[in-house]
């Protein structure tokens, strides 16, 4: 893909209106453009980025068996009466009615609706667990949206539910979820540390949060330094080993502000290790019991010609807002550098030719690497404009593009100058370069 027929809008200074880092990246790249507040159209650059993180998060949940469905953004108020949930929500919840006068409202969640889907097909014990995901746009009219898409109105997000027949299953169910969430944030390149959190409009009583650590989170963070050493991999999905997993997690003191408890804090933190910071949630899990399955009469018919409601969890990741959340962990703010994970990144490598008006050389050997890297599944972008070396450089360095591939006239056939975004270059063969990117990608 050359530069010049690609649809990147670059602005050259940072906007005013953006006062952190991922508002600023996104906007000065164009990745996304402002529609109204709060809301934002994805331009090409960030569509890509969010795609691939959406497959991450999706290729997580079908390995503990969670089964992809789709709902409706636009969904009838009667489900939310019969939770009771229509008028507690709050003013965030944004109200509409039809041209027949019946009141809708714009999803912000799903429980009432997947509710309401289980309890019209599934009737007996034996059908259970039921896990089941979408991944959707939702809608939070906030009173001051602000932070791009980190604090916005429409996002894009993954929710999962669990029907489960009693609580020591539904809580293997959220144990799975636990698990997948610690993997696809691994995959993502970040650290997310799971939280004890409040359960807020969701309800129930059990809620972790998944915290990245960032100056420019909304989140306080209360937790033991020695959390970040806590290790899940190799963990099988089995009730003993996710048990111990949570386990692990939960020796060590970490809540968010809601949950804080001063005295607890200072009698299970030795002061060296006591950490008290900011962070940003990229994931919500929730378990909730007959919350939602009572009210709405979702039951099951057990042995002995009983009947029970069934048990539920609910289970987030904002797919919108991991771009973000990336940026805000990755993005090198005093060299305005981005390296983007290569899982997600735009593109897998900037070719970077020297050209100039009158010789056409370097853009030919651009086209050439291009050919070979394109059969071997490696994604490009070529800057084929005829700007100096240090503008193609910080252009492309803000792109992210993980690798670099600079062409200039004094490159040989054989060998080209290729270097990590942000790193000193090196010369290599076209095949070492090529061996050096594929090993990346499998990794992650």
């Amino acid at each position: 893909m050359y530069l010049t027929k690609s649809f990147i809008p670059i602005l050259k200074n940072n906007p005013s209106e953006a006062k952190i880092k991922s508002h600023q990246l996104m906007l000065r790249v164009g990745m996304i453009k402002q529609s109204s507040a709060g809301i934002y159209s994805w331009l090409p650059l960030g569509f890509k980025v969010m795609k691939k993180i959406e497959q991450i998060v999706r290729e997580e949940q079908n390995k503990i068996g969670v089964q992809e469905i789709l709902m409706p953004t636009i969904q009838s108020s009667e489900i939310w009466k019969e939770s009771g949930r229509y008028d507690d929500y709050g003013e965030e919840m944004l109200r509409i009615k039809d041209r027949q006068d019946r009141e809708m409202l714009y999803g912000p969640t799903n429980e009432e609706l997947v509710t309401d889907i289980f309890r019209a097909s599934v009737k007996s014990y034996k059908s259970l667990p039921q896990l089941l995901y979408h991944i959707q746009w939702k809608f939070r009219d906030e009173v001051r949206p602000r932070f791009g898409i980190m604090r916005c109105r429409e996002f894009y997000m993954k929710d999962a539910y669990s029907f489960d027949v009693s609580d020591e299953e539904a809580f293997f169910s959220y144990n799975k979820f636990f698990l997948s969430y610690l993997r696809t944030f691994k995959r993502l390149d970040l650290t997310a540390i799971p939280m004890a959190a409040d359960t807020g409009p969701i309800g129930g009583n059990l809620s972790h949060e998944f915290i990245i650590l960032a100056d420019t989170g909304e989140s306080k963070i209360f937790t033991d330094k020695e959390i970040f050493k806590v290790s899940s991999d190799n963990t099988k999905v089995e009730k003993k080993s996710l048990e111990d997993l949570r386990k692990k997690y939960e020796k060590f003191y970490a809540v968010t502000d809601e949950k804080f408890d001063k005295k607890e804090f200072e009698n299970k933190v030795i002061e060296e290790n006591r950490l008290i910071t900011k962070g940003i949630e990229v994931g919500h899990i929730f378990y909730f019991g007959d919350k939602y399955s009572k009210p709405m009469g979702a039951s099951v018919d057990l042995p002995g010609g009983r009947k029970d409601f069934v048990k539920m969890g609910s289970y987030g990741v904002g797919v919108s807002r991991l771009v973000g959340a990336i940026i805000e962990a990755k993005y090198d703010d005093k060299n305005e550098v981005m390296k983007w994970p290569i899982s997600v990144a735009p593109y897998d490598v900037s070719i970077i030719p020297m050209i100039n008006k009158n010789d056409n050389t370097a853009l030919e050997k651009a086209n050439n690497i291009n050919d070979e890297l394109i059969k071997n599944n490696i994604e490009t972008i070529i800057d084929d404009t005829d700007e100096n070396f240090s503008s193609k450089i910080k252009k492309m360095n803000l792109i992210g593009a993980p690798f670099q591939i600079i062409i200039g006239k004094q490159t040989q056939d054989d060998l080209v100058e290729f270097k990590e975004t942000g790193q000193e270059s090196k010369k290599l063969k076209l095949e070492e370069v090529i061996k050096i990117i594929k090993e990346e990608k499998v990794k992650n």
